[in-house]
């Protein structure tokens, strides 16, 4: 996965002293952030600031002259606890930032990132020891650590300290089933979870499975979960899935390749209608769910803020697709739909017709490899002109090589009409190869009227000599990347 969260400039110098490296922390954020930036750092290190210190040592004298002797030895007390534990603190964030300099990394008192740093163990047991000076530390990412496996509740413990967490990235980090124990049962000390990212780790299943009945309830802010590309998660959702409804603030669901069940599908048929601020649903590279009789995706009609829909490789049948092309003409404010992989599109993609009017902000249209036929570019060619397709930016029609000459035609005549148009794809299949046909000439006159447009694809196609010159001057006057074998 990408890493999340900004890295920040690598200061110049010698480090002289832990205190050194702290005040330097708070001069960069100085000149970057400003005042209200400026609040939030001294707010965190108070503790280190000599001059608060030192006011606080004058306030202490003047008391002496007025209170008795033993009222002096008691502010003298406070003094000394305060000191201590400013030595104490100190002496804490070096070792916070000697761990994250270990691994090429700077410290940040709200950003732990530690993707990719071929952690052990023995790293996991040490992070978790330094939790106790990590107090405002909002997202931590550990992700791509497969050596970590087996590890994590040497740190689970220690969340009690870090109950401001608002990210916690853990994809492909190998984690075993006491791994989701030990996660499921701490999380109840981090309520304020937005973003939760366990994709890529095979035993999360257990986590669905076992743990949700006492950690889903501790999330009510959790915007973000993925699950995805866990194949031993199917068969998880059977239990698990009505307690998503916890998540009321839930925007992204992304479940893709998590080999569901046909079981998981008829939970989720029950509980996704009522994710009602849900925006981004990946459900693709499950077959199930195009197989089965519940009709998942008719029921995405009852989700009014879903922008995105990934149904991809779903082995979706005419019956599940003519649901979901029901369900989509009731989503206003979707800007994303892809439906490649699924062979029953083509030749059906009239049942988007009304789909395509309402969804005026649509920006990608992905249709790859559907088996589409002239009736199908037809349909769109038809939006296109009317104006519906105003504001597409991305269209996959690739791996069709079911479409012949003259759905191509009609295709590139009305391509004008796409004027937002960045990104368009209509290479073949690896394995085929096919001359152009008369289509090719609407391609060239119209393409170069197309302001927005920056990627072509055009892989596969057999062109002439002359045909790839044309294609080379289109590209050196408009600034288009053209991608042809």
């Amino acid at each position: 996965m990408d890493t999340k969260g900004s890295e920040k400039k690598k200061e110049e110098g010698p480090k002289k002293s832990p205190f050194d490296l702290i005040f330097g922390q708070i001069q960069r954020k100085k000149s970057e952030k400003g005042k209200s930036s400026i609040f939030q750092v001294k707010s965190f290190f108070k503790g280190f600031d000599k001059d608060a210190a030192k006011k606080e040592n004058e306030k202490n004298e003047q008391e002496l002259d007025q209170t008795s002797t033993s009222g002096d030895q008691k502010s003298e007390n406070v003094v000394d606890g305060s000191a201590n534990e400013e030595d104490a603190d100190t002496s804490g964030w070096w070792k916070v930032a000697h761990f994250m300099e270990r691994f090429g990394k700077k410290a940040d008192i709200h950003y732990i990132n530690l993707n990719n740093c071929e952690l052990t163990a023995v790293d996991i047991n040490e992070l978790g020891s330094l939790m106790p000076f990590l107090l405002d530390i909002e997202e931590i990412d550990l992700s791509w650590n497969d050596l970590i496996g087996g590890s994590l509740k040497l740190m689970t413990p220690h969340f009690n300290h870090i109950n401001r967490l608002r990210i916690l990235n853990l994809s492909n980090c190998g984690l075993t089933s006491d791994d989701t124990t030990a996660l499921g049962e701490s999380l109840q000390f981090i309520p304020k979870l937005q973003v939760l990212d366990l994709s890529w780790n095979n035993n999360v299943g257990l986590l669905l499975a076992v743990s949700p009945g006492s950690a889903f309830q501790y999330w009510p802010y959790l915007r973000k979960l993925d699950l995805s590309c866990n194949k031993a998660a199917g068969g998880g959702f059977r239990e698990s899935a009505a307690r998503l409804t916890s998540f009321k603030q839930l925007e992204l669901l992304d479940i893709h390749q998590c080999c569901l069940s046909a079981e998981d599908v008829a939970a989720l048929t029950q509980v996704i209608p009522l994710l009602s601020n849900l925006q981004m649903l990946d459900i693709s590279s499950n077959k199930t769910v195009g197989l089965s009789p519940e009709h998942l995706f008719s029921r995405l009609r009852f989700l009014p803020k879903l922008k995105s829909v990934n149904a991809s490789n779903c082995m979706l049948r005419k019956q599940s697709f003519a649901g979901l092309a029901e369900a989509a003409r009731y989503l206003t404010d979707l800007q994303m739909l892809d439906l490649s992989w699924n062979k029953c599109v083509g030749g059906n993609l009239k049942l988007l017709t009304e789909t395509l009017h309402s969804a005026t902000i649509l920006q990608s249209l992905l249709l790859s490899s559907c088996n589409l036929v002239t009736q199908d570019l037809a349909v769109l060619a038809s939006a296109a002109q009317a104006g519906h397709l105003d504001s597409l930016k991305q269209l996959d029609l690739a791996y069709n090589d079911t479409v012949p000459d003259e759905g191509w035609s009609l295709l590139f005549e009305s391509i004008p009409a796409l004027k937002n148009i960045a990104e368009l794809d209509i290479s073949l299949r690896p394995a085929s190869i096919r001359d152009c046909g008369p289509w090719f000439i609407h391609l060239l006159s119209n393409i170069p009227k197309l302001p927005m447009l920056k990627e072509l694809g055009m892989q596969r196609w057999a062109l002439s000599t002359a045909e790839q010159q044309q294609l080379s001057r289109i590209h050196m006057e408009h600034n288009i990347s053209i991608h042809y074998d």
